[in-house]
């Protein structure tokens, strides 16, 4: 069973609101769902697969990595077939120090193509791991060989960008931490990454036949804000496809409790491997932000009972000190059907007590990331001069097919890129005008710095990404320098709309790449 890539005619009603998700440590990294009903004939054939395996830390010289299929325990009663990098959902977390030489050797055992896309990590072009663009996909049977050197410390992960939008879903995906040379260490350091699974395997008709009797005469390319009144109503319960919400993996009571004691410093890294926004809300802490998308903040100021929300593709470091013993949640909020899977236990050593309770309804705060930390002058401003200026207009429309995703009113590949040479400083305004589709844009090879939103200047730490959610109607300024040669996308990390045309790219015009696609290679999907 696969996680549906007709979740592009859905994508973005299921992304509507922010879902909730919830954490697991990589003790308990067992990772990947899409549930079959016992009688389903996939089933059957599910039974001969593995049953994944708990993730395991990687580190030395040269990684080895197996891309195979698995079933994945995520819960007492759901148990779905799935990808994995070395028979773990998430895939082996793969640890190296700033400045080591990385060598992963991947071994393709999965009865289709695959890639590795190293998200968020600043590669040579040739080691992006996109079919069509950077490489071909590596084929059944067959073993690549990615190599670069660990130049920037952080929080990361890994993926398939092979049919990205199914493969993913199906579990294809791990964590890459690079440690800084002169890390401040903490006692206790886990990673926890969330993703949504679907539990039923008819969800695809039914969408089918929930879309076919809507009335789609209001929808256009998203320019109007009146198109808020598309009325999604008859689509029902079963537009949200993904009901089972988890944490490396495991879902509800299956998640494992994270273990603290008291007066210890605990780093947690959040990774968003779905395709739908979670909001996080730590009870009985205080926690500060240190990083986000592996970059570090600027005096990040302690935060209490305010919400966490982490997109498609982002990855947040927290800290917090072990101050209240007890047994306390990390949960996400919100009030879909998946919801109250993804949470898990912060439990103190040798402490019984536990008076905490649940609480994914109460309506918190949100942490506004424009304004949070110590506000210095980062390497960009909104009134310097800039090379290339490029306005992103996001946009829904109905294509022949179905639902499509747009770019200043294409879809890929006749979306116009950006056009840079090395050394170009590059200015980017985002603007969504999807009716109601959120769009978490991802740029391949470098970070960019937020310069603004809504045309309010950033007031808090200097705020450098790779990955930036945009809800509809919002506008931001984003800057970078063009400082890594290559040909790279920049796409929507909902993987289904990238798919369904929200893709461009960044192509620097003096770079000339060793890489030929072969025309007659139907394997490549890169989306």
């Amino acid at each position: 069973m696969k996680k549906l890539l007709l979740g592009t005619v859905l994508a973005g009603v299921v992304a509507i609101g922010a879902a909730c998700s919830n954490n697991s440590s990589m003790q308990g990294h067992d990772m990947s769902n899409m549930n079959m009903k016992e009688e389903n004939t996939a089933q059957d054939s599910s039974k001969k697969l593995p049953l994944a395996t708990n993730t395991e830390v990687l580190s030395g010289k040269e990684i080895n990595l197996t891309a195979k299929e698995a079933l994945l325990q995520i819960n007492d009663q759901v148990k779905l077939p799935v990808y994995t990098y070395n028979g773990s959902v998430p895939g082996a977390q793969i640890r190296v120090k700033q400045g080591d030489n990385v060598k992963i050797v991947l071994k393709n055992e999965l009865p289709e193509p695959i890639t590795i896309h190293w998200h968020g990590y600043p590669v040579p072009n040739n080691q992006d791991g996109v079919p069509g663009v950077t490489m071909d996909a590596i084929k059944p049977g067959e073993t690549f060989t990615y190599e670069f050197t660990a130049t920037v410390p952080g929080t990361y992960f890994y993926h398939s960008h092979q049919k990205s939008a199914e493969q993913v879903d199906k579990g294809l995906y791990g964590t890459l931490i690079v440690e800084p040379k002169n890390e401040e260490k903490v006692d206790r350091d886990y990673t926890l990454v969330l993703d949504e699974w679907m539990s039923d395997p008819d969800a695809e008709s039914h969408m089918d036949m929930n879309m076919s009797g809507m009335d789609h005469s209001n929808m256009n390319n998203g320019n109007s804000s009146d198109n808020q009144q598309m009325d999604m109503s008859s689509m029902g319960h079963d537009m949200n496809m993904y009901d089972i919400f988890t944490i490396n993996g495991k879902s509800g009571s299956a998640v494992k409790p994270l273990k603290v004691k008291k007066g210890e410093k605990v780093r947690l890294r959040l990774v968003n491997a779905g395709y739908m926004a979670h909001k996080l809300h730590l009870h009985g802490h205080e926690f500060k932000i240190v990083a986000t998308d592996g970059q570090p903040l600027k005096d990040p100021q302690p935060i209490k009972d305010e919400l966490l929300n982490i997109a498609p593709g982002e990855r947040y470091d927290i800290e917090f000190i072990a101050n209240n013993p007890g047994e306390w949640l990390l949960e996400c909020h919100g009030d879909m059907e998946g919801t109250d899977g993804m949470k898990v236990k912060i439990q103190y050593e040798d402490q019984t007590n536990n008076t905490d309770k649940e609480n994914a309804k109460e309506n918190l705060p949100v942490v506004d990331m424009t304004t949070y930390g110590k506000y210095e002058v980062g390497q960009f401003t909104l009134d310097q001069k800039y090379d290339v200026e490029y306005t992103m207009d996001l946009g829904t429309a109905m294509g022949k097919d179905g639902m499509v995703y747009t770019i200043n009113g294409k879809t890929y590949p006749d979306t116009a890129p950006i056009n840079v040479k090395t050394g170009d400083l590059v200015k980017v305004k985002i603007v969504n005008n999807s009716p109601m589709d959120v769009h978490p844009m991802h740029l391949h090879g470098h970070f960019f710095q937020v310069l603004s939103k809504n045309g309010k200047p950033v007031t808090g730490s200097p705020l450098i990404k790779d990955s930036l959610n945009v809800n509809p109607g919002e506008e931001y300024v984003v800057a970078f320098k063009a400082d890594n040669p290559g040909n790279w996308m920049f796409h929507c990390h909902d993987l289904h709309h990238a798919s369904a045309g929200m893709v461009t790219e960044v192509k620097y015009t003096d770079y000339k790449s060793d890489y030929t696609p072969d025309p007659n290679d139907t394997t490549n999907k890169g989306e």
